[in-house]
């Protein structure tokens, strides 16, 4: 008779200043394309789980907002989903790169050094630097997290991912699974939705329209061979209503054309975007918006 097989399950959570990597490295772990990616700060405001599973393994990896000082409410609950993220993982993977200076959040970096499960600290971005360098830059974090395992690593190029994945495989608790096996994601169909237009919107807008932006879908109907999306584009102020829609609804139709493309990829099938732009004052400091929107709130 053969023994049962052990199952694995547990939290790996990504955590790190702004900018570092922390999307594309997501993407690589979990193979997907669950993350949003842009060049911009602020690209993820939710904690996003993405699921890998195995016949013996579950890994939920959980992406989180890049650690930022908040001067206004929707920051506040970005932190929240970062700090949460101290909480509950098994495996806590923190990412850093060659550019950003190490003392840049010693706050948040004192909450990792008191973590009692296993660190797994990545230095991307390692095609920047020089050897050297680099070996200075290890040297620095061994002595400010010296229980942490360092690895380089450079999620663009896909240098040493697969042994990150490895050490995660291997520091993974035995546990059944939390999700259904067949799970890719905590999210429902709607919020990627809303992170693939948010994205075009980053990469098509300048200056503040992209941070002063939420979008809201307002209806997914998913038919044989199609689905129907109605999307509503919340901004701030009536001027950016209007950069939004652009000459003659221009930029407005570019925008939409961008994200009709990515959602068909990601869902494939064909998809009927329709958006819309409203105005809804002041946003991101009111408590109310803010929770419709799926924000955490102290």
């Amino acid at each position: 008779m053969m023994a049962n097989k052990v199952h694995k399950s547990g939290f790996v959570n990504i955590v790190g200043n702004p900018n570092v990597g922390k999307s594309t490295l997501m993407n690589r772990l979990v193979g997907e394309r669950i993350s949003i990616i842009t060049a911009k700060a602020q690209t993820t405001r939710h904690r996003i789980m993405g699921i890998v599973n195995t016949d013996d393994m579950q890994i939920v990896y959980s992406d989180t907002p890049g650690v930022l000082h908040p001067n206004y409410k929707l920051q506040e609950s970005m932190l929240n989903f970062s700090q949460s993220a101290l909480g509950d993982a098994d495996v806590l993977l923190y990412v850093t790169d060659v550019v950003e200076k190490i003392d840049k959040n010693e706050e948040f970096l004192q909450k990792v050094q008191k973590m009692e499960c296993p660190v797994l600290l990545l230095i991307n971005k390692i095609d920047l630097t020089t050897q050297p360098q680099l070996e200075a830059l290890v040297a620095e974090w061994t002595e400010l997290l010296p229980q942490a395992e360092i690895i380089p690593v450079s999620a663009l190029s896909n240098f040493n991912v697969d042994y990150v994945k490895r050490r995660v495989e291997e520091l993974m608790p035995e546990s059944p699974p939390y999700f259904e096996k067949d799970a890719l994601t905590d999210k429902p169909a709607r919020f990627f939705v809303t992170e693939i237009i948010r994205e075009k919107i980053l990469l098509y807008y300048q200056k503040e329209i992209p941070y002063a932006v939420e979008v809201v879908v307002e209806q997914f109907k998913e038919e044989a061979d199609l689905i129907r999306i109605k999307a509503l584009i919340i901004v701030e102020r009536d001027s950016q209503k209007g950069i939004v829609i652009g000459h003659r609804g221009q930029a407005l139709k570019k925008v939409g054309a961008m994200a009709r493309k990515d959602i068909e990829h990601f869902f494939e099938k064909k998809v009927f975007l329709e958006m819309f732009v409203k105005v809804e004052k002041d946003w991101r400091n009111r408590d109310a918006m803010l929770k419709n929107f799926g924000y955490q709130l102290d």
